[in-house]
């Protein structure tokens, strides 16, 4: 295991996420528009098996208890990060651009502060209150 994380870690993720969607075409039993698609629905596959160790590491089932843990859910959550970089690889080669383009433009939009400060008042004038 400490091997496979080694030659991820020394290895470009992109190269990573190449060389999966290429092992998955070449070993695929669908291809065409009903591979693509089958390859979308898998995300729903992974997302499912998040809410199931988020379920099992609460307890939330009574049938089965605590059935996982929280490193359970962490694991399931890197593979729906895996499965869904993958299936942006089979709709684009230039899957490294399309998503930094992506985080880039989500993150402007998001870390902007909500309203500027307001003007500073010239010097000399009291700036009065709303209710003067």
């Amino acid at each position: 295991m400490a091997e496979a994380v080694d030659e991820v870690a020394d290895d470009d993720m992109w190269g990573a996420i190449d060389r999966l969607h290429a092992w998955l075409d070449e070993n695929s039993a669908h291809g065409g528009r009903e591979g693509l698609l089958l390859r979308m629905l898998k995300l729903s596959e992974e997302v499912g098996e998040v809410a199931q160790a988020v379920i099992g590491a609460t307890g939330q089932n009574p049938r089965k208890g605590t059935s996982h843990t929280w490193d359970d859910v962490r694991s399931e959550l890197c593979d729906v990060v895996i499965t869904a970089l993958v299936a942006l690889r089979t709709l684009t080669p230039d899957t490294r651009e399309v998503f930094t383009a992506h985080l880039a433009g989500v993150t402007e939009r998001t870390t902007l502060p909500a309203r500027p400060p307001p003007p500073a008042a010239p010097a000399g004038c009291a700036r009065r209150s709303p209710r003067s």
